[in-house]
């Protein structure tokens, strides 16, 4: 290897010119040829994905079924100090829990029935 660097800085800049561009063309090539190969294997991959909806989804990349869409839950309980809400669905607030185990009911903080019924689910 370093009798190649010596080579190189005895070089002329004629010659150090022809090696550059010689190695440019080479790599060049080299790079086009491994776009293309990329280019194939993306279209080999993607080919199984376009026919299924919603295709831009990972899910469907990793051949799972996408998620349904499920309906906008109403909210059920109702923080009367900050007005947050909770559908009643999943983890309970903090809020919730701090007021519970200060001896609060959780059917204190249900929302009536009368002002939800106004409401329309999407």
């Amino acid at each position: 290897m370093w009798g190649k660097e010596l080579e190189l800085k005895f070089m002329s800049i004629g010659d150090l010119w022809s090696l550059h561009e010689k190695i440019s063309a080479i790599l060049s090539a080299r790079m086009e040829a491994e776009r293309r190969e990329l280019e194939k294997r993306l279209a080999v991959l993607s080919r199984g994905v376009t026919d299924m909806p919603d295709s831009d989804s990972p899910r469907t990349l990793r051949g799972e079924k996408p998620r349904r869409k499920y309906p906008r839950v109403l909210p059920k309980y109702r923080n009367p100090k900050t007005s947050e809400t909770w559908s009643g669905r999943g983890k309970q607030p903090r809020w919730l829990v701090a007021a519970m185990k200060s001896g609060r009911k959780i059917e204190e903080f249900r929302i009536s029935e009368s002002g939800s019924k106004g409401r329309q689910r999407a």
